[in-house]
């Protein structure tokens, strides 16, 4: 079988970079915000965001609930044009790439950054046809190229083995677990170069939770990944870095390691212990 135009086996486990290796000001930003705003209607939801993302590093995003982590991750796949009132200003750019600008393709831009929710939502379609659905949309494959990618997408995804003999059958009857990896599938089948995932284990037990943490670290070395949590030991697992967010501002930014055992700021501690949030 020709492989797909990607990577076709699914990577081994990679470990965690150190925090010095974290802050190397050799690493590649990704996705760069600068005096980034962001309103509903008249209610600022997000207030001069500066920060700088790596490439293919995790970024864990934390904090209490409405501080506005959901809102950065929808802006920077342009989601939140969906909403009346909303509106952003300031830098946006991925890849050196201005992606508020009007003249920006939002569909393209889409296909480059994937999202997760934080409820598994596959399509009322069979398994096949799930992954199958964006690449029809976005890609001009043929039959026997797409039979591959999708088999790629569920390799990557950690869900071949299981799924390879029912692809024809309804994905809404895989567990929770198996439908949010097959959303992951879903998302990279198009090729993204950015992952957002808001969420993606809340709704999941600790077995299915852990094997979702465990495809992260192993996307991680093609993907640059931007996670929304309230975990905070997951957090610290799984993330390179971590951002601190509270009412809408970026308290502080910085590797996980820094940020869990030697926050700058007195906020942040209070968070991560549990005194505040």
């Amino acid at each position: 079988m020709k492989p797909p135009p990607r990577e076709a086996q699914i990577l081994a486990p990679v470990s965690r970079p150190s925090a010095e290796e974290s802050q190397d000001s050799a690493l590649e930003t990704a996705i760069q915000l600068k005096d980034f705003d962001a309103w509903y209607g008249d209610f600022q939801a997000l207030h001069s965001i500066n920060l700088a993302m790596p490439k293919k590093r995790i970024t864990s995003f934390i904090g209490p609930s409405g501080c506005g982590k959901s809102t950065l991750l929808r802006w920077i796949n342009r989601m939140n044009d969906t909403i009346a009132g909303a509106r952003a200003t300031g830098t946006l750019e991925i890849h050196g790439k201005d992606a508020l600008g009007p003249k920006v393709d939002v569909v393209g831009l889409r296909q480059q950054v994937g999202i997760v929710f934080q409820k598994p939502n596959p399509f009322p379609k069979s398994i096949f046809d799930n992954v199958a659905y964006g690449v029809r949309l976005h890609l001009k494959t043929s039959k026997a190229e797409l039979q591959e990618i999708v088999e790629w997408s569920l390799q990557k995804a950690g869900l071949w083995e299981e799924v390879k003999d029912r692809l024809n059958k309804s994905a809404l009857g895989l567990s929770g677990g198996q439908q949010q990896r097959l959303c992951i599938a879903r998302a990279i089948a198009v090729g993204p170069e950015v992952l957002l995932m808001d969420e993606p284990c809340s709704a999941l037990d600790p077995r299915s939770t852990a094997a979702i943490e465990d495809l992260m670290l192993e996307l991680r070395k093609s993907y640059t990944i931007a996670i929304v949590t309230h975990n905070m030991q997951q957090a610290a697992r799984v993330s390179d870095f971590t951002a601190y967010m509270y009412l809408g501002t970026l308290v502080e930014f910085g590797a996980t390691e820094d940020v869990f055992k030697r926050p700058r700021h007195t906020e942040t501690e209070d968070y991560i212990t549990g005194r505040f949030g």
